[in-house]
């Protein structure tokens, strides 16, 4: 009987790397051209050919991304050992064990994975998917056998998935549950894959020649900055919380008793409801010093707390915390609050405990611009918008939006945007003009914050 032998190429190291670890759950990636789908499609050859029985997926946003990438290398490196059924996309290997190919592009592809089982679970271009396609595609690997169970992900910045990546494999920040040691991010630029380059001689000029931010994120795998993101000119830098230069992020400090403060809140129920509270100094510069995200935790998935219950933790809050505690507080909010046309209105609840807003001006493209602006660095380094450390919702949130696909000037309103529409709320009851700086800064050659230079 002729045994079939699968050829494989010789991995680079961080490729061997990668397939040498035996964590739960591994990210591979983080810059472009670092042989990502080459080495998530081998390692899931390898288990099956190690593991008679075990059940594997592979998943791809989209059908044609999935044949393109890797349906076509598959069929022909594993023809003769192991026989595809196209009706189901799987490859079954004589042993037994199953690899089966999958795609994700909406809610209804996910439908299709309810109740599966699978040891094993490949997600090419991970960062592409929703965060909760992920986390329910991770709710799939399971099972009662004894084979090991193993999530891989490959990834690039941006996306709709980048801030869950981001959060578990980069920035190490687990929640209940989530064990650190099970988990390993292995980096992979351009410069690791010799093959490429040797193929493609061109292409690390062509990722050195890209605008700043953009090289960033696509050369040097840097995983604040990634193409898509609306507010490109955010920076969250530990080393200058303190010196308040090139960052927005700083650390809390008591609030001078003569600066005003401003309340700003869009509701939400079976979505997150947001408020936020901000300081004003004298030169008009904003700071975001609390906030109360009505989050379950999950993305997007509000608490379903009633106007009664977040006015009252409201109330309690401004009662009582020494930032805000016998101050007079400002307030800012959508109009929509206003509308009485089912009964008592959401402004209605507010007055009752004592929670006054103004209506506040909601153009969506104005209040995105004013955003812009606040956050566009002087000549200094000092911008006219800050968060503290605490305020973790608009940290986790405002980064991580997208452009709108179909509004080029928008942000794409599918996302969770309820931190960032309150604080445009707030920003528009302050506006300024556009800011123009001529000094080189660290954001100088990205296109969009050439838009809000002084």
């Amino acid at each position: 009987m002729s045994v079939q032998v699968v050829k494989l190429e010789r991995p680079n190291p961080r490729q061997e790397e990668f397939l040498k670890c035996e964590k739960k759950y591994v990210a591979f990636g983080g810059a472009r051209g670092g042989g990502k789908s080459w080495a998530v499609r081998t390692k899931a050859v390898l288990m099956a050919l190690k593991y008679p029985g075990i059940r594997i997926l592979l998943v791809r946003r989209t059908m044609p991304e999935l044949e393109s990438n890797h349906l076509r290398f598959l069929r022909r490196q594993l023809a003769g050992v192991a026989e595809y059924k196209a009706a189901s996309r799987q490859l079954v290997f004589p042993g037994g064990s199953v690899l089966e190919l999958g795609y994700c592009a909406c809610d209804g592809d996910m439908d299709r994975y309810q109740g599966a089982e699978f040891d094993v679970i490949c997600i090419d271009e991970a960062t592409q998917l929703k965060e909760e396609w992920l986390r329910q595609f991770a709710a799939c690997l399971r099972g009662v056998n004894e084979f090991p169970k193993r999530m891989y992900y490959t990834c690039n910045p941006g996306g709709p998935g980048h801030g869950y990546i981001k959060r578990l494999f980069i920035d190490q920040r687990y929640r209940a549950g989530e064990r650190a040691e099970e988990y390993a991010f292995i980096p992979a630029r351009v410069t690791d894959n010799q093959a490429l380059l040797r193929a493609q001689p061109d292409y690390l000029r062509q990722l050195e020649a890209l605008p700043l931010r953009l090289r960033q994120a696509w050369l040097e795998g840097k995983w604040d900055v990634f193409q898509g993101q609306f507010f490109q000119e955010f920076v969250d830098d530990p080393t200058h919380y303190r010196d308040r230069r090139f960052t927005h992020v700083i650390e809390p400090f008591d609030i001078p008793r003569e600066w005003s403060i401003w309340r700003s809140y869009d509701f939400g129920y079976a979505k997150p409801f947001s408020c936020g509270w901000w300081a004003v100094d004298h030169d008009g510069c904003v700071y975001r010093i609390l906030e109360l995200y009505g989050c379950t935790g999950e993305p997007d998935e509000g608490v379903k707390w009633t106007p009664e219950k977040q006015f009252a933790e409201i109330r309690r809050i401004e009662d009582t915390h020494p930032w805000l505690k016998g101050r007079d507080i400002l307030g800012v909010a959508d109009p929509a609050i206003w509308d009485s046309s089912r009964g008592e209105s959401i402004y209605e609840t507010a007055l009752k405990h004592r929670i006054f807003f103004m209506k506040g001006d909601n153009r969506r493209i104005p209040g995105w611009m004013q955003m812009h602006y606040r956050m566009a660095f002087d000549e200094e380094g000092y911008p006219q918008l800050y968060v503290f450390t605490g305020c973790r919702a608009f940290r986790r949130t405002v980064p991580g939006l997208l452009f709108s696909e179909t509004e080029p000037e928008d942000l794409d309103t599918r996302m969770e945007d309820h931190v960032a529409d309150e604080s445009r709320y707030l920003c528009m009851a302050r506006p300024i003009p556009p800011r123009r700086v001529e000094t080189a800064l660290p954001v100088q050659d990205d296109p969009l914050n050439m838009l809000v230079r002084r």
